[in-house]
Formats: C-alpha cells, structure tokens, sequence
C-alpha cells in the first residue's frame, strides 16, 4: 500500500490556523516546503446533500458561548505571543466555499500560500468579512489573479468537485478539527501539537537521508571492488 503524503488541514474560518500557518512558514519553513497543504471547511447547502448522498457526514458542531469566549481569550494570547495584532471578525450568514475554493484557484495558479496569508490577515489582522466575493476579488487582484474567477470559484462545478474531493478526504482521515497535521500514522491536531509534527517530519526525513548515503556507499564500495 502507498504511503500517504505527509499533510496538515487548514481553514480560514479557525484562528488556530492562521497562527499554525504563521509559525510554518515563519519557524519551520522547510516542513511547510515538505507537506502537502489542504483546505477544510464548512460546506454549502450544495455540498452537503452532494456529500450526504455518500454518507459522510462532517463532523462539525456549533460552538458555545463559553468555548467563543475562551477562544477569544486564548488567541488574544497567542498573538500577542507572537507580535501579531488581531481583529475579531464577524460572519454574517458566511457562505465559507467562496475563500476556500477561491484557495484552489490561486493554487492552480501558482500563488496558493500568498493567497492564505493575503485571505488570513484580511480576516484577522483586518477584520474583514472574507465570504464577501468583493473582499476576495480584492484580494486576488492583488496577487495578480483573475479576481472574478477566484471569488465565483464556488459556482464553477469542475472546482466545486475538487473541492469536495478534499472534504471526502479529510473524512477518510478522521480529521475532527483545524490544524490538523498527520504523518504517516500518527496525527496531532491543534496549533500546542505543531512542534510535535514538526519533529516527526524532520526525524523521517534524517533517517531516509542517512538510509540513503548508506545505500549510496555500498554502492560505491561494491563498484571498487
């Protein structure tokens, strides 16, 4: 059986990724090259039935009002850790496909993690509604996209399959949660389980190096003689 990629989910809608996203590229930049990057999200009423009428279901449930309020407390911290300012958006009736199949657009086109940041520090450094097509239009132009084909990204149904080809993944993978990050077996959810992560790719990777250079010498020696 093919070992999976080593891979991390993120979403647009968890401050949790958007500080997993910045301590990735910021502290562990050769991790963020090695990993595949995936998006989660909520779907529309579309994908839902779409996704229902395979049988999975995702597992997301509406938050409390003590758990929202701890988060606040909590990423008020971890930016504050981080030297990063923060914006506590509010979402009216998101419909959150828009950024994120807007992501898969800006991917094929060779700007997806500029696009995260751009889309990230739009919804928490400035408190923008980023499931308002203008806003990503905005957004994309910026980067030098076509602004209409990324913000209507969720109207396109060859990128809409696409998408739900993650969602149907990230459900064969168990994943509950954002950030979510797996290797091999063993997954860590949550942005206090990144160091963790980041060792284990960081280990597999020495250990196949230095199985390599073994490999390498007794080729060279069997050669010589």
């Amino acid at each position: 059986m093919a070992v999976k990629p080593t891979r991390w989910y993120f979403s647009f809608r968890s401050p949790y990724s958007w500080l997993a996203f910045h301590d990735l590229t910021e502290r562990y930049p050769d991790v963020a090259d090695a990993i595949e990057w995936r998006p989660y999200w909520e779907p529309d009423e579309i994908s839902s039935r779409l996704l229902d009428d395979e049988g999975i279901q995702l597992p997301y449930v509406p938050m409390s009002k003590e758990k929202h309020l701890y988060i606040l407390q909590d990423i008020k911290r971890l930016s504050t850790e981080r030297g990063l300012p923060i914006a506590w958006p509010v979402d009216r009736d998101p419909n959150w496909g828009v950024p994120h199949l807007g992501y898969l657009v800006a991917e094929e086109g060779g700007r997806g993690r500029d696009y995260i940041r751009a889309v990230s520090e739009a919804r928490w450094v400035k408190g923008y509604d980023i499931t308002d097509r203008k806003v990503i239009a905005g957004l994309a132009e910026g980067l030098g996209l076509d602004p209409l084909r990324v913000a209507n990204a969720v109207d396109d149904e060859s990128i809409r399959m696409r998408g739900l080809g993650f969602l149907r993944e990230m459900d064969r993978d168990g994943v509950f949660g954002v950030p979510f990050f797996i290797h091999r077996r063993d997954k860590f959810w949550g942005i206090d389980r990144l160091p963790g992560f980041v060792a284990a790719v960081r280990a597999a990777r020495a250990a196949a190096s230095a199985a390599d250079a073994i490999s390498a010498t007794t080729r060279r020696e069997g050669i010589e003689e």
